[in-house]
This record gives structure tokens, sequence and C-alpha cells, in this order.
């Protein structure tokens, strides 16, 4: 007996002597194998927040936006001025382990240039 992979991503059981064509196939030791589709669900996504604070000059921020988050200029100039007038700014939602990332990355540069800069994750809604 042998396991199969087909097209549609389910695995097969078939044996030398049986039709593997058939969905379903009865088998000589009274197994019947039929077809699973995987279910796939969206990952949850979370968002990286960059946090307010009074010591951190505002080219830093806009630097940590360019690097880490690929924005270009004007966006990463609008999110630092919503950072700096509303507490926290959005950078970008992810996955989990991206998100992740992205903030050990940041707040480990941010204490490298000895800047107190600060960014969580949220989970997104």
């Amino acid at each position: 007996m042998t396991f199969r992979q087909n097209d549609n991503f389910s695995t097969k059981l078939s044996s030398e002597d049986t039709d593997s064509s058939k969905p379903d196939a009865h088998h000589e030791d009274g197994l019947v194998v039929q077809e699973a589709m995987p279910e796939l669900k969206e990952p949850p996504m979370y968002q990286v927040v960059l946090l307010n604070d009074d010591f951190t000059p505002m080219e830093f921020v806009v630097e940590v936006l360019l690097k880490f988050f690929s924005k270009d200029k004007v966006q990463a100039t609008q999110i630092m001025l919503q950072v700096h007038h509303e507490g926290k700014g959005i950078c970008g939602k992810y996955t989990c382990e991206i998100a992740e990332t992205k903030v050990n990355q940041v707040n480990e540069y941010s204490r490298e240039n000895s800047h107190p800069l600060m960014t969580i994750m949220e989970k997104s809604e």
C-alpha cells in the first residue's frame, strides 16, 4: 500500500491492484478513502504601532519608518505627525511573526541609537 499526493493537495491511499482513479475507492483491507479538501483560513493580522515619547527626534521616527516599514518620505512624515499629535501611529499590518520581528527590530534599533522610541503590536480588527 502506498500514499500518493494528487493535484488537489489531498492524499489518497492506493494499492497496486485497485483502481485509484475513483473518488471513493474500496480497498481489499476494508478501508474507504475519500478526498479531503484542506480548510484554509486567513492568518490573524497584527498592527505594529509606534508610541510617542518626549525625547525621540522626529527625524529619527521618519528614519525608522523608511528603514523598517518601506514607507516613502511623505507617508513616513504623516505617520510621524500622527504619533506626535495623537500619541501613537500605525506603521502597518502583518502576520504575527512578521509583526513580532518588526517590533523587535525597531525597539533594538532605537536602543542602539540611544532613543526611547517604542513599538508594540496589537491584534488588528
